[in-house]
Protein backbone atom coordinates (compact mmCIF):
# COMPACT_ATOMS: atom_id res chain seq x y z
CA UNK A 1 0.00 0.00 0.00
CA UNK A 2 0.97 3.20 -0.93
CA UNK A 3 0.94 6.30 1.89
CA UNK A 4 1.85 9.61 1.59
CA UNK A 5 3.75 11.85 4.15
CA UNK A 6 2.65 15.30 4.50
CA UNK A 7 5.10 17.36 6.52
CA UNK A 8 4.33 20.29 8.11
CA UNK A 9 6.76 22.57 9.86
CA UNK A 10 6.83 26.58 10.93
CA UNK A 11 7.95 28.66 7.66
CA UNK A 12 10.66 30.87 7.14
CA UNK A 13 13.38 29.23 9.74
CA UNK A 14 16.68 29.12 8.15
CA UNK A 15 17.60 25.93 6.75
CA UNK A 16 20.02 24.24 9.40
CA UNK A 17 22.35 22.15 7.22
CA UNK A 18 22.70 18.95 9.41
CA UNK A 19 18.60 18.49 8.97
CA UNK A 20 18.64 19.37 5.41
CA UNK A 21 21.78 16.44 5.40
CA UNK A 22 19.80 14.26 7.52
CA UNK A 23 16.90 14.90 4.63
CA UNK A 24 19.15 13.41 2.41
CA UNK A 25 20.91 10.47 3.98
CA UNK A 26 16.88 9.26 5.24
CA UNK A 27 15.68 9.91 1.32
CA UNK A 28 18.71 7.97 0.04
CA UNK A 29 18.17 5.20 2.15
CA UNK A 30 14.57 5.27 0.93
CA UNK A 31 15.53 5.03 -2.80
CA UNK A 32 17.75 2.07 -1.68
CA UNK A 33 15.69 0.46 -0.01
CA UNK A 34 13.06 0.12 -3.17
CA UNK A 35 10.02 2.01 -1.11
CA UNK A 36 10.51 5.91 -2.51
CA UNK A 37 7.34 6.31 -5.14
CA UNK A 38 7.66 10.02 -4.89
CA UNK A 39 8.57 12.77 -2.89
CA UNK A 40 9.16 16.68 -2.93
CA UNK A 41 10.02 20.12 -0.56
CA UNK A 42 7.35 22.53 -1.78
CA UNK A 43 8.39 26.47 -2.29
CA UNK A 44 7.05 28.66 0.09
CA UNK A 45 2.74 29.01 0.96
CA UNK A 46 3.78 33.00 -0.53
CA UNK A 47 4.07 30.71 -3.73
CA UNK A 48 0.77 29.02 -3.58
CA UNK A 49 -2.26 30.27 -5.32
CA UNK A 50 -5.72 29.29 -3.65
CA UNK A 51 -9.01 28.33 -5.77
CA UNK A 52 -12.36 27.93 -5.29
CA UNK A 53 -15.60 27.94 -6.48
CA UNK A 54 -18.54 29.60 -5.02
CA UNK A 55 -21.84 29.73 -6.51
CA UNK A 56 -20.16 28.66 -9.95
CA UNK A 57 -17.88 31.69 -10.11
CA UNK A 58 -14.02 30.36 -9.36
CA UNK A 59 -12.08 32.96 -6.91
CA UNK A 60 -8.19 32.92 -6.62
CA UNK A 61 -6.32 33.84 -3.69
CA UNK A 62 -2.64 34.64 -3.48
CA UNK A 63 -1.22 32.55 -0.64
CA UNK A 64 -2.79 29.39 1.71
CA UNK A 65 -5.87 28.71 2.34
CA UNK A 66 -5.41 29.55 6.01
CA UNK A 67 -3.21 31.12 8.05
CA UNK A 68 -0.89 28.81 10.34
CA UNK A 69 2.11 28.86 12.37
CA UNK A 70 2.74 25.40 10.97
CA UNK A 71 2.44 24.81 6.86
CA UNK A 72 3.06 22.32 4.43
CA UNK A 73 6.38 22.28 3.25
CA UNK A 74 6.82 19.09 1.33
CA UNK A 75 5.68 15.41 1.12
CA UNK A 76 7.19 11.96 0.69
CA UNK A 77 5.32 8.92 -1.14
CA UNK A 78 6.33 5.81 0.07
CA UNK A 79 5.54 1.95 -0.67
CA UNK A 80 4.67 0.39 3.09
CA UNK A 81 3.55 -3.22 3.94
CA UNK A 82 1.61 -1.93 6.59
CA UNK A 83 0.16 1.15 8.52
CA UNK A 84 3.31 0.26 11.47
CA UNK A 85 6.27 0.24 8.84
CA UNK A 86 4.47 4.27 7.72
CA UNK A 87 4.66 5.46 11.45
CA UNK A 88 8.17 3.81 11.92
CA UNK A 89 9.42 5.87 8.50
CA UNK A 90 7.24 9.08 10.08
CA UNK A 91 9.43 8.95 12.88
CA UNK A 92 12.20 9.62 11.36
CA UNK A 93 11.47 12.39 9.15
CA UNK A 94 13.20 15.72 10.86
CA UNK A 95 10.20 17.48 10.16
CA UNK A 96 8.41 15.20 13.41
CA UNK A 97 10.61 16.55 15.86
CA UNK A 98 9.46 19.97 15.50
CA UNK A 99 6.44 20.11 13.25
CA UNK A 100 4.08 17.02 12.58
CA UNK A 101 4.27 14.20 10.00
CA UNK A 102 0.84 13.27 8.60
CA UNK A 103 0.77 9.86 7.19
CA UNK A 104 -2.30 9.00 5.14
CA UNK A 105 -3.21 5.86 3.12
CA UNK A 106 -3.72 6.61 -0.69
CA UNK A 107 -6.97 5.42 -2.20
CA UNK A 108 -6.52 3.27 -5.09
CA UNK A 109 -9.01 3.99 -7.47
CA UNK A 110 -9.46 2.04 -10.31
CA UNK A 111 -9.10 2.43 -13.84
CA UNK A 112 -11.85 3.74 -16.25
CA UNK A 113 -12.23 1.73 -19.31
Amino acid sequence: MQYMFLIYAQEGGPDDPEVMKRYGAFTQELREAGKMVGGDRLQPSTAATTVRIRNGETLTTDGPFAETKEVLGGYFILECESLDEALAYAERIPAAEHGSVEVRPIAQVPAQV
